[in-house]
């Protein structure tokens, strides 16, 4: 890390099921300290174990170091929450427009600004980024601070969590050209903010559309592969993706199959090496949350398995298995993400590590 100091935090957004996933996050970790949290009027002026008091969602309880904050006001108390800390993370849910600018304007007040809401996701100069991805791209919150006069205040978003599992699988094939994808993603329904006791008419169901995730799940991933020209992301041509996404009576776990083609050819040892061996591009950086492997290969022919393997290293390591030839394509795969954790709150909060760890992040309290 950049300072020997922690970092302050902030929570926006804090009594919804990401929200509760920073928290649960954040609450012992060890560059950061959560020194308030916010939400809505309904939930301000609480003791945040009040506010979220019968819908907790995470298994562990809430963290001492959090439970006790009286839960402020996102808008209303900006500049109180403003004053008190160096990094806010956002998991705000309300309209994409009101988030822009309230994000913008936490940046405004020199905090920097990680979010994990989709609304600035397609701002030119913010950067979307999956750390063991794309981590060269906070270099556009230079381009960012330059263009909107902050000297500390930075937004940087996470991409969807639909993308999470077979995103990383085809950057560790990237030798071998892919070309085409057509993926099927079978989506929990904590992706939508639901248990079964909020949304029982999914016990036994599946339902086979999700509203804005196909087109969040074909464009984000050429956003990330892209490069930085001219102040702004260039996407990238390939691979071309086409998406189904499903939802399934599933708690966590976002789950992929996908059909690959790549231009250069290679036996399917060679293919599964080569994820195996992908490591974590990041491991010289020390990051608390990023795993090492980032990804694992089964050769068991039932595995991944939601239930087994979606708690992989503390939620954030990805599951890949039954990589085979196909007759249409050429290859197929299944990968598996802990969609709360590594596809929002963890890879959220991953995001918040590399910005400390290359100095985006400044102790301003």
């Amino acid at each position: 890390m950049a300072t020997d100091r922690k970092f302050k935090v902030g929570i926006l957004g804090a009594t919804g099921m990401v929200g509760q996933r920073f928290a649960g996050l954040l609450g012992s970790h060890p560059w950061f300290d959560v020194v308030c949290v916010a939400a809505s009027a309904r939930s301000a002026g609480k003791p945040y174990r009040e506010a979220v008091a019968g819908r907790w969602t995470p298994s562990a309880e809430i963290p001492s170091s959090v439970a006790g904050l009286t839960v402020l006001e996102v808008e209303k108390d900006m500049d109180a929450i403003a004053g008190q800390v160096d990094i806010v993370c956002s998991a705000l849910s309300m309209d994409k427009a009101r988030i822009r600018e309230i994000e913008a304007q936490y940046a405004k007040r020199d905090v920097a600004v990680v979010s994990n809401n989709s609304a600035h996701r397609w701002t030119d100069d913010v950067p979307m980024i999956m750390p063991e991805i794309n981590p060269h791209h906070i270099g556009l919150i230079d381009v960012q601070r330059k263009n909107r006069g902050w000297k500390h205040g930075l937004i940087v978003v996470k991409p969807n969590c639909s993308i999470q599992s077979y995103v990383p699988v085809i950057d560790a094939l990237k030798a071998f050209h892919p070309r085409k994808a057509v993926v099927t993603m079978f989506q929990a329904i904590s992706g939508a903010g639901k248990t079964f006791e909020s949304w029982p008419e999914m016990k036994d169901n599946v339902i086979p559309f999700i509203n804005g995730e196909e087109k969040k799940s074909e464009e984000e991933p050429l956003k990330i592969w892209g490069k930085i020209q001219k102040g702004t992301i260039e996407m990238a041509s390939e691979p071309v993706i086409t998406a189904t996404c499903v939802r399934v009576p599933v708690t966590d776990g976002h789950m992929a199959v996908v059909n690959l083609s790549l231009g250069k050819d290679a036996d399917v040892r060679t293919l599964s090496d080569a994820i195996r061996n992908y490591g974590n591009p990041l491991s010289e950086l020390n990051l608390p949350s990023s795993p090492n492997p980032m990804l694992t290969y089964f050769e068991e022919e039932d595995r991944p398995q939601t239930l087994l393997d979606r708690d992989l290293k503390n939620g954030m390591g990805i599951s890949v298995g039954r990589l085979q030839k196909e007759s249409i394509l050429g290859y197929r795969f299944v990968a598996l993400s802990h969609n709360t954790l590594r596809g929002a709150a963890g890879g959220a909060v991953l995001t918040a590590e590399l910005l400390a760890a290359k100095g985006y992040i400044a102790n301003r309290i």
